[in-house]
């Protein structure tokens, strides 16, 4: 079994109170697919003429339930979401394929509706089979059992690595109508997003066509998953998918920019922001969540490209896991980004601590005060350009020796 870890020291203090979502119900099984004596697999369904919306991962390895999905999405319906835990069914050629046909069959057979309106999703070790068949029986029985709390369990079952479970919740109003949004989430390792092994679903009982829900998720997306990484590596699962259940009778939106939309995207942005605040938080081994803040940059995207430089860098992580302000390893990412820098316009703080300006060393500098800065549990790290009004931040966290402990013997 892969190396167990204590729960992260960055850990929520207290689990969100997620309330029931109208129109989505669920349970949790153990169908032993790589686990013992834990939940593996989520069974989660949702009232006919629920709408859907997903975005993916960019590997061009992907895995089988990520293909599966995307072949379905432009259906825009949904009636269900099963998700394994143990294994990714990735680079698992043709029978990774029939794998994810049959999971579908027997969720179908098992809820009474079409194959093609079952999404499905894996997380775990890639490139071994997935014996499909263990869901046979289990599907059927978790089917009756369904129902709509509490949400920890669906947070519990679709752990591999990560040290707790993750959830997040927001209530807004639509033309004077009450909707709830609720989150769940699991990533810890393998977290580079491009859209980590990262998987998040998102519902919603707000009545949202599925071309609207799209834009709003594609959007969402770009500031809160895909501005952290772990450790640079993007996953062949990566799937983030978003479903509107209508059961709250909010009136139906077909646009993405209906101004009667304003809060609730606002109110999603924050669910998915927290989200993937929360799986930085949980990266493997992580001691420290990093804040790297890039301001002064030609253009966002130029600051981007910088900031996760900055934080895919292990020479950054590993100073920081060891409290140490190394402002040249900073330097030296922002370097190699391939992005506009002038070293001597170049301003670099820890926190509230300036430590290099103008390409030197802050004459203010003070060594003391830095180190006492460094055993905070949450680090800022600021870089100043002094180009433009380019400017992004993404978040991450250090790199210790626990993160090769866990991924050594990952597959053992």
């Amino acid at each position: 079994m892969a190396h167990a870890s204590p729960v992260s020291p960055l850990a929520p203090k207290s689990v969100p109170d997620v309330g029931p979502v109208a129109g989505v119900r669920f349970a949790t099984a153990e169908a032993g697919i790589r686990y013992k004596g834990r939940t593996d697999v989520l069974l989660l369904t949702m009232d006919a003429g629920t709408t859907v919306a997903g975005v993916f991962t960019k590997s061009k390895c992907p895995s089988a339930p990520v293909e599966w999905c995307r072949a379905n999405l432009p259906n825009g319906t949904a009636r269900a979401l099963v998700v394994n835990s143990g294994n990714a069914n990735a680079f698992t050629g043709a029978k990774g394929r029939e794998s994810t046909k049959l999971t579908a069959e027997i969720a179908a057979r098992a809820l009474g509706c079409r194959e093609e309106e079952i999404y499905l999703a894996s997380t775990g070790v890639i490139g071994e089979p997935l014996d499909a068949t263990k869901f046979e029986g289990v599907l059927e029985e978790t089917a009756t059992r369904l129902a709509p709390l509490p949400w920890i369990e669906p947070a519990k079952a679709i752990m591999t690595t990560d040290t707790f479970p993750k959830l997040a919740t927001a209530t807004v109003k639509i033309d004077g109508v009450s909707v709830t949004i609720a989150g769940i989430a699991k990533g810890a390792g393998m977290i580079a997003p491009d859209m980590a092994t990262m998987l998040s679903f998102v519902f919603t009982d707000a009545t949202i066509a599925a071309p609207a829900l799209q834009a709003l998720l594609s959007k969402g997306v770009t500031d809160s998953f895909n501005a952290v990484t772990i450790d640079g590596d993007t996953s062949t699962s990566d799937t983030l998918m978003l479903f509107a259940t209508g059961a709250s009778k909010a009136p139906l939106i077909e646009d993405a920019k209906d101004p009667r939309l304003a809060r609730f995207r606002k109110a999603l942005q924050g669910v998915l922001a927290d989200l993937a605040e929360q799986v930085a938080r949980d990266g493997e081994g992580a001691r420290k969540l990093v804040r790297i803040h890039v301001t002064g940059a030609v253009s966002k995207r130029s600051a981007r490209r910088i900031a996760m430089a900055i934080a895919n860098s292990p020479l950054v992580k590993t100073a920081i896991a060891g409290e140490d302000a190394n402002w040249g390893r900073v330097v030296m990412a922002v370097g190699k980004a391939g992005e506009p820098a002038e070293r001597d316009r170049l301003s670099i703080a820890f926190g509230p601590i300036r430590v290099a300006h103008e390409g030197a060393r802050d004459p203010a500098y003070d060594e003391a005060e830095t180190s006492a800065y460094m055993k905070n549990d949450v680090i800022d790290l600021s870089v100043d350009l002094g180009l433009g009004r380019g400017s992004d931040r993404v978040m991450t966290c250090d790199l210790t020796k626990e993160y090769v402990a866990i991924n050594g013997d990952y597959r053992s």
